[in-house]
């Protein structure tokens, strides 16, 4: 047996395989089936053949007589080891065998595990070479099969296309570099992307109306445990106000209110009308904000319910701290990386300026940086850009602002027109003028003039200005959220005066315009407030009194236009070129900004139409305005006189032509 054994004995194997060969014998191919299934690699090495015979016992008695001589299987050699057979003996290799099953996980322990069939063809078939490998090559214990999973031949990155035959070339696309070749598959991924987002918005827009809707239904349905939505009488809310409410009924009146009175048909009580849901919830939102019954009123006419209780929400969040830019000293860039290095948080504002910053929080003092003190930038809310926007001032013009301190938008349209031309800043109070100097100091202007005057003096103090902005001192009902004292400080005859003195001041404004002027001819009107009785209402007074002048485009990107109606008053048409801001829509105080052209004044002829009679008063009244040497000459010495008199100058006499002319015009 040992001889037989050694006849047998397997030479050290070949790196070339010769595939004319032929196979081992059957004798050892079941023996070597599970080595073989695992595909070594092949071998030139070849070893003496047996037919089988036929009288030979079968496989299956084979192994049912010899258990323990199948159990034992030849090493394959690999790349880590290498065990070759003793010539001597054979219990040196079989061992070795046992050895090599231990460290790869693969145990045989008989011919049961071995997948062979009885009636394989190979049994009776021509013996053939056994493969055994080389020792440069690998042996897989495990088979690998060809066909691959679906996670393999999935793509790292799905790539929405309308045909799968093109997947490779897409990835491609979608990875690599932008190049003329792939640009319009990008191009069409892009819309493909845009329209399926717009669908799923569209979805997600109709779920929750649907939503909504469910959710009405579900109110309307309460059960008898939920507490039932009660509004207050006459008597009940007068009773109230006696005492504190509390906080959180309000706050539920109020929701109640309001979604109520945005389907009023359906939700709202029939014994009771829509106009005392108005005033209730009037009521609670001057009690829970904290505003007089007038002005909580006045404000909420102006929007929609829903929005009302938006806008007075707002007020009570103070607006974002924003600085501008100072272009005579800096630029934004540089500035910004200045502030930057010194611990400051900041942004852009927008798009719509190119000089403003957004500051969200800082580590510094933001009003006593060495920037700040250097006149690099100002501290100025955002709404406060868009007057000068609007003006935009051109180099070398002479431009009026009669109402400019501190002085934000006066260094502002110095830096616009470069330090030229001349800017004249007036304030009327005259103690402001003083960080009005201070702020054009240390910004660098020196094209400013400063001056103290009563704005409706102006056109007779001087006049012909290229453009003019008024920002027309107002009730500050867009500044809340600073200055919360107007919640309860401003009564119906402060709108009323207030409304009177911006109509004069605008006419006065109009008049210091030159209409010859080349390069402008322009007016802005701004305030801060909402109300339409100092921004539509001024506007149009402006716009009958004035035929000469038109309103234009502010030039502003955004916004919402100027009310053409409002509450039984009709306004011009042109007044929807104006523009407003609210803290609720834009994130800024509110606002109003209107920019008048002025024209050449034009002589209307007395009796050419009845219904011009008026507009013919009204350009009568318009040419008197200004100066006539010859008739006015009597009331410029007549001032001259009274101001040498109060000095203790020695006056001179009158003159006789001077009295005579008096008392002819007297007579007259």
């Amino acid at each position: 047996m040992g001889g037989r054994r050694t006849k047998y004995k397997q030479e050290p194997p070949a790196p070339l395989r010769n595939p004319n060969e032929t196979r081992p014998s059957t004798k050892r191919l079941g023996k070597r089936k599970a080595n073989a299934d695992h595909e070594p690699e092949p071998s030139t090495n070849s070893r003496p053949t047996k037919k089988a015979k036929a009288d030979k016992p079968s496989a299956s008695k084979k192994r049912t007589k010899d258990p323990e001589k199948i159990s034992k299987v030849k090493p394959i050699p690999t790349k880590e080891t290498s065990i070759p057979l003793s010539e001597e003996g054979e219990s040196d290799g079989w061992e070795a065998a046992s050895d090599l099953e231990d460290v790869d996980g693969f145990a045989v322990d008989g011919l049961d595990d071995l997948d062979i069939d009885e009636d394989d063809d190979l049994l009776r078939g021509v013996p053939e070479e056994l493969d055994l490998g080389s020792d440069d090559e690998e042996v897989a214990l495990f088979p690998q099969k060809g066909r691959k999973s679906k996670q393999a031949e999935r793509p790292t990155k799905i790539i929405p296309t309308a045909s799968d035959d093109d997947s490779d070339d897409e990835s491609d696309n979608e990875d690599g570099p932008i190049t003329a070749k792939n640009i319009e598959f990008r191009s069409r991924a892009l819309d493909e992307e845009a329209a399926r987002e717009a669908e799923l918005d569209l979805e997600e827009m109709q779920n929750a109306a649907l939503d909504a809707s469910d959710d009405e239904i579900d109110m309307e349905g309460e059960g008898e445990d939920a507490e039932a939505f009660h509004l207050p009488t006459a008597e009940e809310r007068a009773e109230e106000k006696n005492h504190v409410a509390d906080v959180h009924v309000v706050q539920r009146r109020m929701r109640e209110c309001v979604r109520i009175l945005g389907n009023f048909r359906k939700l709202g009580a029939k014994d009771r009308l829509r106009s005392e849901y108005v005033e209730q919830l009037v009521s609670d939102i001057a009690s829970y904000y904290g505003y007089n019954d007038f002005l909580a009123e006045k404000l909420f006419q102006l929007f929609p319910v829903s929005e009302a209780v938006e806008f007075f929400e707002a007020n009570e969040v103070s607006r974002p701290v924003t600085i501008r830019t100072n272009t005579l000293k800096t630029r934004r860039r540089d500035l910004a990386q200045a502030l930057i290095n010194r611990g400051v948080n900041l942004e852009p504002i927008g798009k719509w300026t190119n000089v403003g910053l957004q500051v969200f929080e800082s580590s510094v003092p933001i009003g006593a940086t060495p920037e700040y003190l250097s006149g690099h930038y100002m501290l100025q809310a955002a709404s406060s850009f868009l007057p000068v926007i609007a003006l935009s001032p051109q180099p070398n013009e002479r431009v009026l602002d009669m109402a400019s301190a501190p002085g934000g938008k006066t260094t502002h349209i110095a830096a616009l027109l470069q330090n030229t031309g001349i800017v004249f800043a007036n304030d009327a109070n005259k103690a402001r003028t003083k960080s009005l100097t201070a702020n054009v100091h240390r910004l660098g202007c020196k094209n400013v003039i400063i001056c103290s005057y009563d704005g409706r003096e102006f056109p007779k103090v001087m006049g012909g200005f290229d453009r003019v902005l008024l920002d027309a001192p107002c009730s500050g009902t867009g500044v809340i959220s600073k200055d919360s004292s107007v919640k309860v400080n401003k009564s119906e005859r402060d709108f009323h005066l207030l409304s009177h003195l911006q109509k004069q001041l605008i006419l006065c404004a109009i008049d210091s315009v030159s209409p010859d002027s080349k390069t402008g001819g322009f007016l802005v009107y701004s305030t801060c407030s909402v109300t339409v009785d100092e921004n539509e209402a001024v506007v149009d007074y402006a716009l009958r009194k004035r035929p000469n002048v038109k309103l234009v485009d502010s030039g502003l990107g955004f916004g919402r236009d100027g009310f053409t109606k409002y509450r039984g008053k009709t306004f011009h048409p042109s007044v929807k070129l104006t523009k407003r801001f609210y803290p609720h829509v834009h994130n800024m105080d509110g606002f109003y900004v209107a920019k008048f052209k002025v024209e050449k004044r034009t002589k209307i002829k007395a009796g050419t139409q009845e219904a011009g009679s008026t507009n013919t008063v009204d350009a009568d009244e318009q040419q008197d305005v200004g100066f006539d040497s010859d008739e006015d000459r009597a009331f410029i010495e007549e001032g001259k006189r009274i101001q040498m008199k109060a000095r203790g100058l020695r006056v001179p006499h009158r003159r006789q032509s001077d009295i005579a002319g008096k008392v002819v015009k007297a007579a007259a």
